[in-house]
């Protein structure tokens, strides 16, 4: 894919990030990038391919979640970014955190078409 079909993963609005009295973190609002295969890739074949191409670097990441669908932390050594990636209903998510850049979720969607074969379609949702 040539850098002009590159998608920008223009970051229109963060996710606030507060911290409750009672614990934990939360955030408010979010923003999405939905990327998509346009060849059939199934959820497992997916996380595959998410894991062999974040195990490659330059990322450090962690699945600590006890969910029934993988969800990372990912930070890219690189860019300095660090966002959430999940594995979902036929697409890989990139959740925007507070201090995500673009630049962090365009090198891991340019290696993810690198490694496939696959066209990938990009859609953002935002609250």
């Amino acid at each position: 894919m040539a850098d002009d079909d590159t998608p920008t993963f223009a970051i229109s609005d963060r996710p606030v990030r507060r911290y409750p009295r009672r614990g934990g973190v939360e955030y408010e609002g979010e923003t999405v990038f939905a990327v998509t295969p346009a060849d059939d890739y199934d959820d497992p074949q997916l996380a595959a391919l998410v894991e062999s191409v974040l195990d490659e670097g330059p990322y450090r990441y962690g699945d600590w979640f006890d969910l029934p669908m993988p969800l990372y932390l990912v930070h890219d050594e690189e860019t300095g970014d660090t966002f959430r990636v999940a594995v979902r209903d036929g697409s890989v998510e990139f959740h925007v955190l507070p201090n995500t850049d673009s630049a962090g979720l365009r090198a891991l969607y340019e290696r993810l078409v690198a490694r496939s074969d696959a066209t990938w379609r990009v859609r953002r949702r935002a609250e």
